[in-house]
């Protein structure tokens, strides 16, 4: 334990999540608050009233902890929102949605109105570019692309109709490191708010309010589910968008079910250990990767010579095992090879899991305004890959790897 700014005891990341959300009015009854470690599995779609009266007071105390409807959840998931909220600093609440894209369609709804320029990181997770670039745009919302290592890039691109900004730290697939309070400080300055995909480090890792960003994005089917048994997202959002979230997310009807958030409650208990685990094996892997012939670059921020470290060691105090590397020339043929060897990887989407994962990644098929590869690698080192270290021993991975290099070496020549 240590203090914090404001002289209060601040504690541990395990700490936190060990006692995140389990209030007494979440986990015990009338008379014995705390009965139970874990908040219970309510599953309710009607919320019964004593009286004629009561149910016409209901609709008038729209929080969490007031029974009203299934819609707006109960004990369970509001035992959730809570340990997220307390997990993010600066945060006024959290709504939760079906998925992380779910909450992403969420947050833009929330702020964004026909007319509206959208800036976005240009190397955004792919489904979030879908948004803008489909759903926004047949709302009447216009989205512009900018380069996320230059912060002159978002400087110039603000326009009179800017009304938000989408930032991302690190970066899908290529792992760059943005300057989000940079970012975050252009953007106050001309009232523009500020929306960041966080989950790859977590509020464990960048607490994303304390940067500057106004409203804070999560798929908790990764690291807080951790076990790729649910799909769930979340959104945390300061005192002035807290309200207008919760108002959006009411009107579409986003709710989540009491067993995923109990699923959810259950991962975000281990989740500080899983990360500092995968963590440690990726930068591991990472390392290994860097000593390889067979590879170009290495797309780990923990890595010291990576583009953005100093960023990554100034803001953040923590990392996951999603990570990636390029061939060194090869085909896709040869990429297809050296996955297919694998055996401790599995092939497949997400990540944030118990289990490692790997996928073909190809960065510039999803690029606007910024080139891949990047004008310092080669044109014929553009085949990539994304590797999702689990909680599997480091050196079985890496054994497994070294093994796969055969293949891609074979099928290069």
């Amino acid at each position: 334990m240590n203090d914090d700014k404001t002289g209060k005891t601040k504690l541990g990341p395990q700490t936190r999540v060990t006692h995140a959300g389990r209030r007494g009015e979440w986990t015990g009854v009338e008379g014995h608050p705390s009965a139970v470690v874990n908040p219970p599995i309510w599953r309710a779609s009607t919320h019964l009233y004593p009286n004629t009266k009561a149910l016409k007071e209901g609709p008038k105390n729209n929080c969490d902890g007031r029974f009203f409807y299934g819609r707006r959840g109960s004990p369970t998931q509001w035992a959730l929102c809570d340990a997220l909220t307390g997990l993010e600093p600066g945060a006024a609440g959290t709504m939760l949605y079906p998925s992380g894209v779910a909450a992403l369609t969420g947050a833009f709804l929330t702020v964004l109105r026909p007319g509206d320029v959208l800036l976005m990181s240009d190397h955004a997770y792919e489904p979030t570019r879908a948004l803008g670039q489909t759903l926004l745009k047949d709302f009447g919302v216009e989205t512009r692309f900018f380069d996320p290592l230059e912060t002159s890039a978002l400087d110039e691109a603000f326009c009179e109709r800017t009304r938000a900004v989408l930032l991302e730290s690190p970066g899908s697939l290529t792992m760059e490191m943005q300057d989000i309070p940079a970012a975050c400080r252009l953007a106050k300055a001309r009232g523009v708010v500020t929306i960041m995909d966080n989950t790859w480090a977590g509020p464990l890792g960048f607490t994303a309010h304390e940067h500057g960003i106004d409203i804070s994005v999560m798929s908790l089917t990764k690291h807080v589910g951790g076990h790729s048994d649910l799909m769930m997202g979340s959104v945390s959002a300061t005192e002035e968008w807290y309200a207008p979230l919760r108002r959006m997310a009411q009107l579409t009807g986003q709710v989540v079910s009491p067993d995923d958030a109990s699923l959810a409650l259950r991962g975000l208990r281990t989740m500080a250990m899983r990360l500092e685990r995968s963590a440690a094996t990726a930068l591991a892997i990472a390392e290994w990767l860097e000593e390889r012939p067979e590879v170009t670059r290495v797309f780990c921020p923990m890595l010291p010579d990576s583009p953005g470290h100093h960023i990554w060691k100034r803001d953040f105090t923590g990392a996951c095992g999603l990570m990636g590397f390029a061939f060194r020339g090869g085909t896709a043929e040869a990429r297809n090879a050296f996955i297919d060897a694998l055996t401790l990887f599995g092939i497949g989407y997400s990540w944030g899991g118990f289990e490692s994962l790997v996928t073909p990644a190809d960065p510039g098929s999803i690029r606007t305004v910024t080139l891949w590869p990047p004008m310092d690698m080669a044109h014929t080192d553009q085949f990539a890959v994304r590797l999702a270290v689990g909680l599997e021993d480091a050196a079985d991975l890496i054994a497994d790897l070294d093994q796969a290099m055969a293949a891609w070496r074979a099928a290069s020549e």
